[in-house]
């Protein structure tokens, strides 16, 4: 997919568009990214790069679970308390606002070095430097997820040789609600803590990306999940590592019915991901996906000097 950068900036985008069968919403996305100014970094634990939240609305009584080679994720739905009888569950996160809530919460919990984090107007601000709308139904589904986050229980299982470890907890340990005026007394997450276990694994295995990159994906789940498993994959490989179409399914495939759909609909979703990560090499053929050693989608100083404020 790097052609396309090549391609945008020797051409530019109109002749992009109008000389190759590139698909619009690929050069779109590219063109986006590299006319993008902004250099701020984004963070989130290393472990979400290898599992990730449903794509998709479950039952609100429905867990979660994703596998991968290393790293398995249990996501356990919280409950709201009833006046009128039991408590009620609220389901597990899922979607494209689900993830941006939680790399907004990692990467504001990194740069202030504090726990608690803003919600509020805070990340009004930051969805609507994603080009985000935060309004009618579009912010009903940020409330909707951020309740879903400060309520839920995960369990991140790491196999290391024959060592499993174990990683139970919640993402936040508190969370403080305001009645939203715009939502007709509905509660909304003004601040969030971050749970100390959660806030040490994000310090010890912090990822960097680029929030250029996600700002042109920010409404497609499944790019986020893969741009974020390409920015942890590619850089630390010392020769290529194909990765099967199984192996594939297995981590980002639960939410589609057939591999074979499967295999088509991520081909589309990788094209997507890769134009917003100049320098990437992956090559898809009819075992996989073969990934190459590639440098990061934030260089190696600025990535070096973010995290060393981090860990100072």
């Amino acid at each position: 997919m790097g052609e396309v950068h090549q391609l945008l900036r020797e051409r530019g985008k109109d002749r992009v568009l109008a000389e190759t069968d590139l698909e619009r919403r690929v050069v779109e996305a590219a063109a986006g990214y590299l006319s993008s100014e902004e250099g701020d970094t984004g963070f989130l634990y290393s472990g979400w790069a290898q599992s990730g939240l449903p794509h998709k609305k479950l039952p609100a009584a429905d867990s979660w679970q994703v596998h991968t080679e290393h790293m398995s994720l249990i996501v356990q739905p919280g409950l709201r308390p009833s006046l009128a009888g039991d408590a009620v569950p609220v389901g597990v996160p899922y979607g494209s606002r689900a993830r941006l809530i939680c790399i907004y919460l990692q990467t504001e919990a990194l740069r202030t070095q504090s726990r608690e984090v803003e919600l509020g107007k805070s990340l009004h601000a930051w969805l609507r430097k994603m080009e985000i709308s935060i309004g009618g139904k579009s912010m009903q589904a940020v409330r909707d997820q951020a309740e879903r986050i400060s309520r839920c229980r995960m369990t991140f299982q790491v196999k290391q040789g024959n060592r499993v470890g174990l990683l139970n907890q919640n993402l936040l340990d508190t969370a403080i609600f305001v009645e939203d005026e715009d939502a007709q007394g509905k509660l909304f997450i003004d601040t969030a803590k971050l749970s100390e276990t959660f806030f040490e694994q994000l310090r010890r295995h912090p990822l960097p990306i680029e929030e250029r990159a996600v700002k042109q994906i920010a409404n497609n789940s499944m790019a986020i999940d893969v741009y974020c498993w390409l920015a942890y994959r590619l850089h630390i490989l010392e020769q290529p590592r194909l990765v099967t179409w199984k192996a594939l399914y297995s981590q980002f495939g639960r939410s589609v019915g057939h591999i074979d759909h499967f295999r088509w609909y991520f081909k589309q979703t990788l094209d997507l991901a890769l134009a917003v990560y100049d320098g990437a090499v992956v090559k898809v053929d009819t075992r996989g996906v073969t990934l190459h050693p590639s440098r990061p989608p934030v260089q190696s100083k600025v990535a070096s000097q973010a995290i060393r404020r981090i860990k100072a």
